[in-house]
């Protein structure tokens, strides 16, 4: 078995100092029936934090802004919840962690019909009305509604900072609308929204930007992204490193501090020729610390593959491919999930014993807050 000291090793950077390299990756739980977190929730944060991790990066959580929301209990980030976040980073700084909320705006994967929350049946809002490529059946986002979105994010970033958060993270991956814009499947514009790479980033780009401005140079602000889109595990933003350059330069020159780099398997190489997995060729190409994530310390897939059934288990798997590649300086950071809802305290079972410590991931587990 591989030493997990580089696991342990602390890290640091721009104003986050972290005891571990261990994070919690973001998982949306839908146990916030008014949308505020209460004292399970609290709980829940905290145990993970005296467990042993470095950095909670909290479930996704809503912006104020038109049709951010698409999926039932999920908690806002504004108003009353905004007192019940205060509580859950009070919880986690108590018990040694550091916090980040992670704010979501669910975009076109809202939906319309039943789903009888903020709007009620309002369309999911996209850059181009579409949730999936070709085909138009959401709301196309006027340019003010779009500043409207820059700017419910910038106040989550602000309030982030004045509750007494370590960092924050935006949700740009896995099809939502910050990623909507990214790919070229949904984001036909062709004002300034859109266009090639660089200028489908321009909106994610100006949220930075000007949340960088209205925070200050020294709060550290995580982008979390993705190749693979929920509407397709095939899609690619990038298909070479050239491109990859491209769609993260501009990200990194607008002031994000971190990329959390999210695969449905961390494992596997992002492009051929090289090992490197997608936090690897980020850090190679920017020179930023990344986050990789993806099914760490279990052996299979949360999402299911079409026409595998739903949300699957797991059995506990090695990770000394993931110590491998920290000691290689690859990544900075390792983002667990699941495993932690089987495990709170999976960080000091591994420090204690490695993962023959944890206990396997079911999808039961997913029924309650514990």
């Amino acid at each position: 078995m591989t030493s997990t000291d580089i696991l342990f090793k602390p890290f640091e950077t721009r104003n986050l100092t972290l005891k571990n390299r261990v994070v919690m990756a973001p998982m949306t739980r839908n146990m916030c029936p008014d949308n505020v977190p209460g004292d399970h929730v609290v709980d829940y944060y905290r145990k993970r934090a005296e467990g042993g991790v470095g950095l909670i990066i909290t479930e996704g959580t809503h912006p104020e802004v038109s049709a951010a929301e698409g999926y039932l209990n999920v908690p806002f980030f504004h108003g009353e919840a905004l007192n019940g976040w205060a509580r859950v980073v009070a919880a986690v700084h108590e018990a040694g962690g550091k916090i980040a909320p992670q704010l979501w705006h669910c975009g076109g994967m809202r939906g319309s019909g039943d789903l009888k929350i903020g709007e009620g049946e309002a369309l999911g809002h996209t850059p181009s009305g579409m949730n999936v490529p070709g085909k138009k059946n959401r709301h196309t986002m006027t340019d003010s509604e779009i500043q409207d979105a820059i700017d419910a994010f910038v106040q989550g970033v602000t309030a982030a900072r004045a509750i007494g958060f370590d960092a924050v993270e935006l949700h740009g991956a896995h099809g939502y609308l910050l990623d909507q814009f990214f790919w070229d499947g949904t984001n036909v514009r062709e004002d300034q929204w859109g266009g090639d790479m660089a200028l489908r980033g321009q909106f994610v780009a100006e949220i930075v930007r000007a949340s960088r401005q209205a925070v200050g140079a020294d709060f550290p602000i995580i982008l979390r992204y993705s190749q693979w889109k929920q509407q397709d595990f095939t899609a690619r933003l990038a298909e070479s490193p050239d491109a990859l350059e491209s769609f993260l330069t501009p990200l990194v020159d607008a002031g994000v501090d971190l990329f959390h780099c999210s695969q449905r398997r961390f494992w596997e190489s992002e492009f051929e020729g090289s090992d490197l997995n997608l936090a690897g060729w980020t850090k190679k190409l920017t020179g930023v610390p990344t986050i990789t994530v993806g099914s760490i310390s279990l052996d299979k897939d949360f999402i299911p593959e079409p026409g595998e059934g739903f949300f699957s288990g797991g059995d506990i798997a090695s990770i000394d491919k993931l110590l491998e590649s920290l000691e290689k300086g690859e990544f900075d950071l390792a983002a667990v999930g699941r495993a932690l809802i089987a495990n709170p305290d999976w960080a000091n079972k591994v420090q204690q014993g490695g993962v023959s410590n944890l206990a396997p991931y079911e999808k039961e587990m997913l029924l309650k807050l514990a």
